[in-house]
């Protein structure tokens, strides 16, 4: 069944009439949740199934990185930040990377035991200390380190049966600007960029299933942003680096996508650019614009409407997670390391 390039979120804790309704437009392809969602593990669980019943094929989403970015919690594994591991490889390198994996195992077993397809992660930016919104998101401040801690953690997703997204393509680390309240521009050269920020994403490519570039203009390189740019997305992205994976945009409702104008505006300028999906969050009217147009532009649907390969690829019950000794040993390792 082919899906449509939209992805959506949904008000509340339970489907609404125009939930119901915008979920079956064809040109829906996604829902993601947030944690006004999520109440419990049942909850979710039947909601999730809900969506399904309506639009079999439809891919489902959430942003559980750990740290400050994880939607559900109660009932989940309290995941720490990313960089809270980075003392540690620097410490024992090989032990390290072997947690870091089970931990991105973990992280997407607990998902998919609700019927969810993937989290958005893991996040290769380098932190260089000068971006609050991505700080301890970061695995490093070293590409080199992000590539390792990195691949750890998206080979233990891939165990679980779960895709992995690399954001935020070219790398969100280096401008202190939070890209949800601002346009971020970033005036080093491409040399630059190539030599630092982009090292997780040229080396981890092949093990990634889909790309989120980021809201950022990088002066030096292009004018326009890059969720909007056809030289980052097609040139760079496609071309010289070889990427046949997914594109997913950011969400188009962040203040620093408003520079390509309307909500239908910046749909148009993030598939025309090269992104298969389109994220529209938190902004319900926005979400009703861009299927509007959409709907009466057909020629935007042709680039991809099958996005099989983020759907999940294995089943897991959480009722049976507690039983599982991978389970069992990476939670009380996890739970020493936040804190719990």
């Amino acid at each position: 069944m082919t899906i449509g390039p939209v992805m959506m979120d949904i008000e509340g804790t339970a489907l609404t009439d125009e939930d119901r309704a915008l979920i079956q437009h064809p040109c829906v392809g996604g829902v993601i949740y947030f944690s006004r969602n999520y109440v419990s593990i049942e909850q979710m669980t039947a909601l999730t199934t809900e969506i399904r019943q309506l639009r079999p094929g439809i891919l489902v989403a959430v942003d559980q990185e750990g740290g400050r970015v994880q939607r559900f919690k109660k009932g989940f594994t309290r995941l720490p930040a990313m960089q809270k591991f980075l003392p540690l490889y620097r410490k024992r390198a090989d032990a390290t990377l072997a947690l870091v994996q089970d931990c991105g195992w973990l992280m997407a077993v607990e998902l998919l035991a609700i019927g969810i397809d993937f989290s958005f992660a893991p996040v290769l930016d380098v932190d260089d200390n000068q971006c609050s919104v991505i700080a301890d998101r970061s695995f490093s401040n070293k590409p080199e380190e992000v590539v390792e801690l990195a691949g750890a953690f998206i080979r233990g997703m891939s165990e679980a049966g779960m895709a992995a997204t690399g954001k935020h393509f070219p790398g969100h680390g280096s401008v202190k600007e939070d890209s949800h309240f601002e346009l971020p521009h970033d005036h080093r050269s491409y040399q630059d960029i190539f030599q630092h920020d982009l090292i997780p994403f040229r080396q981890l490519l092949p093990s990634l299933n889909a790309v989120m570039p980021a809201h950022i203009v990088f002066s030096k390189v292009d004018r326009q942003p890059v969720g909007f740019s056809t030289h980052w997305l097609q040139t760079i992205l496609r071309q010289e680096l070889q990427f046949n994976g997914i594109i997913f945009s950011d969400d188009l409702t962040m203040k620093a996508a408003g520079s390509a104008g309307s909500y239908s505006q910046r749909a148009q300028a993030a598939l025309i650019a090269g992104c298969d999906i389109i994220l529209v969050c938190n902004q319900r009217s926005g979400v009703i614009e861009v299927l509007d147009m959409l709907s009466s532009t057909p020629g935007l649907l042709r680039r991809n409407t099958c996005l099989a390969s983020m759907s999940a690829t294995k089943k897991w019950a959480f009722e049976t997670l507690a039983t599982h000794s991978r389970y069992r040993k990476t939670c009380a390792i996890i739970n020493t390391l936040v804190g719990l």
